[in-house]
């Protein structure tokens, strides 16, 4: 499916480009796509290494069994083919609460993790499995606590509520959560999408070892475990000075995603590298041997991401996607979707600083508390960018046969940006 989305939106961008005289942009969009692309690639390599480190930190640490163990009974139903305890289980629950608590920068390097773990128990090496697709849909609703960018934007609009769209946006990604996961179900049964060459690994029955990949866990040791609970005991306080101190001169909300945006990170990474130094880990040397994946993984998704972003680019200079607006306009006006909005749908799953700058726009033009400008930090808020995640983490686990991921992942954000229509119009329209 990537591979006909790429022919035909080339395909479509050279006779747009030809017809509306185009030529020249779109010439100058594939090699600053291109350099783009490897741009992006390589400022991951920081963030892969010091969030792969920090994942081999919690391996041998046996955090990663705990985490494991304590989310099953969810992850179980949705992954019955993974082994309860396997490290894919617990790198996925790491990059959803990532997402969730709004870590960009961490939750991609947990999901090209535990995509790696997941092509470990392919029978069919370079297909995706059902268990990928799912957990790919599941990365496409994008679902967080507090959309940090949308609401820092609409702060630096002059929104005199930034944190407005909190609830619709929580409702909007629940949708595109929902029907993600719906969507790999189904679409996984069809005879078009079924998986070549023998079922996925059977998950360890009791008698069976189900993660050999990780480590036993070590003992806690008693001195540093009281040396570890004094730090979080000054570090409650000192957040809680902090909270009482800003609470005289700020909103609730400001105040919360200062935290999110500022504390989380330094908190995740002080709390793996203590909660493995407690357990005896040699944690710097784990760190290393851990951060060494980094740069390998981001040369291994170069290739992918090359062709997605110029294929993107291309279309986006030549004119394509104004074309599609017009085509598509008679249609989504008559469904409640202004046409100043639809830019912003089709970009979405295509490109997250594309549909970021649609966003900026419209809350420049209209006002971001504006009906239009609720509505697009909503549907901005509501769903992910979905080809830019199936390149990277497909690339990652080299991953050519994508069978369902595609349409699974455009459901997942049809859905999101649908229910972000429905959901704005009901809060915002009236008044």
């Amino acid at each position: 499916m990537l591979g006909a989305f790429f022919v035909g939106l080339v395909l479509l961008s050279v006779l747009a480009a030809a017809f509306t005289g185009r030529m020249e942009p779109v010439s100058a969009s594939v090699l600053d796509s291109a350099r783009k692309a490897v741009e992006l690639a390589l400022g991951l390599v920081g963030a892969m290494a010091l969030f792969l480190g920090l994942f081999r930190i919690a391996e041998d640490g046996g955090l990663m069994r705990v985490v494991a163990r304590a989310a099953s009974p969810v992850l179980k139903r949705l992954f019955p083919e993974i082994p309860p305890e396997h490290p894919a289980m617990s790198a996925m629950i790491l990059n959803v609460a990532s997402n969730f608590l709004g870590m960009g920068n961490a939750a991609t390097p947990f999901g090209i993790r535990a995509m790696q773990e997941l092509s470990r128990l392919n029978p069919v090496p370079g297909q995706a499995t059902d268990a990928m697709v799912l957990f790919l849909a599941i990365n496409t609703a994008g679902f967080a606590l507090l959309p940090t960018t949308v609401i820092a934007l609409r702060a630096a609009a002059g929104s005199k509520d930034p944190a407005g769209i909190l609830v619709a946006t929580w409702i909007a990604s629940s949708c595109a959560l929902l029907g993600g996961i719906v969507a790999a179900k189904l679409l996984s049964r069809l005879p078009r999408f079924r998986l070549a060459g023998g079922a996925a690994a059977p998950a360890a029955g009791p008698s069976e070892d189900p993660s050999p990949a990780t480590p036993a866990a070590p003992p806690f040791r008693r001195g540093r475990v009281a040396v570890a609970a004094g730090f979080g005991v000054a570090v409650v306080a000192a957040l809680a000075m902090h909270v009482a101190g800003a609470a005289a001169s700020r909103s609730g909300a400001e105040i919360a995603r200062d935290v999110a945006s500022f504390w989380l990170i330094p908190l995740l990474l002080a709390s793996f590298v203590l909660y493995g130094w407690t357990r005896g880990v040699n944690v710097f040397e784990s760190f290393v041997e851990g951060a060494k994946e980094g740069f390998q993984v981001a040369l291994r998704i170069i290739p992918y991401l090359v062709g997605i972003l110029v294929a993107i680019g291309m279309f986006r200079a030549s004119g394509g996607l104004d074309v599609l607006v017009r085509v598509l306009s008679p249609v989504t006006v008559p469904l409640g979707v202004p046409p100043e909005v639809v830019p912003l749908a089709i970009l979405r799953p295509l490109s997250g600083s594309g549909s970021l700058g649609v966003m900026s726009e419209i809350l420049t033009a209209h006002g971001p508390d504006s009906f239009l400008g609720y509505l697009a930090s909503t549907m901005q808020g509501s769903t992910d960018t979905t080809f830019y995640i199936l390149a990277v983490y497909f690339g990652a686990a080299g991953i050519k046969k994508t069978r369902h991921a595609v349409p699974a992942g455009l459901i997942a954000d049809l859905c999101g940006l649908g229910a972000a229509v429905l959901v704005a119009s009901y809060f915002w329209r009236a008044g």
